[in-house]
């Protein structure tokens, strides 16, 4: 029997161990006091102990490693759990459960992602991939605005517009971070902005 399976097969683990190790290199760079300042492709490589060009190989671009970065944190903080929630039958429970799943994403590693959107302040190229992320929570703000409104009242297309920028609002990564504070916990904030996003869709 030829080995060859076997030689493809532990190839392919140490290109997703020297991968995985870029991304933890990138991580920790991020939240080091120098933060965005000393982020490059040249010192992550340097704190992964990889060529330069194996991280271009493995992920193109910095913005590239960028969106490896955003995908391992939004696995990492449970927002691939976001499907589940729309299948439940109650909308003001499908409201509860969309502010508590982004408050906990949000609680998860905020330094980082703090980090991430004040990089994306900085490139353009990377400010679309933050921005095109934020645009899968404002088409979940869509569905719950249109799942919560009162059928027996007739909302304009301006109305109702305005509903969901409230809720993507109340739900973004700016507003948990201000609400936390330096003290307050995920678990803390996800009432307190439950209790907001009532009021201001009058529910």
């Amino acid at each position: 029997m030829s080995p060859r399976p076997y030689r493809l097969g532990e190839r392919e683990s140490t290109i997703q161990q020297t991968r995985d190790r870029i991304i933890e290199a990138a991580r920790a760079l991020l939240t080091t006091s120098e933060g965005i300042t000393s982020f490059s492709i040249e010192a992550v490589a340097r704190q992964a102990n990889v060529a330069r060009m194996t991280v271009y190989y493995q992920f193109g671009s910095k913005v590239g490693l960028l969106e490896a970065i955003c995908d391992t944190l939004a696995a990492n903080g449970g927002i691939t759990q976001l499907a589940n929630v729309f299948q439940l039958a109650d909308p003001h429970a499908m409201l509860a459960e969309y502010i508590r799943l982004f408050s906990q994403f949000w609680d998860t590693e905020r330094l980082l992602s703090r980090r991430l959107r004040g990089l994306s302040a900085l490139d353009p190229e990377f400010e679309q991939v933050i921005r095109a992320r934020d645009e899968r929570r404002r088409k979940g703000a869509e569905i719950l605005v249109q799942r919560l409104a009162d059928p027996t009242t007739r909302l304009t297309a301006d109305a109702r517009q305005q509903l969901v920028d409230l809720l993507f609002t109340l739900t973004s990564f700016e507003t948990f971070d201000t609400l936390a504070g330096p003290a307050r916990s995920c678990s803390e904030v996800a009432p307190l902005v439950l209790r907001l996003t009532e009021r201001a869709l009058e529910l």
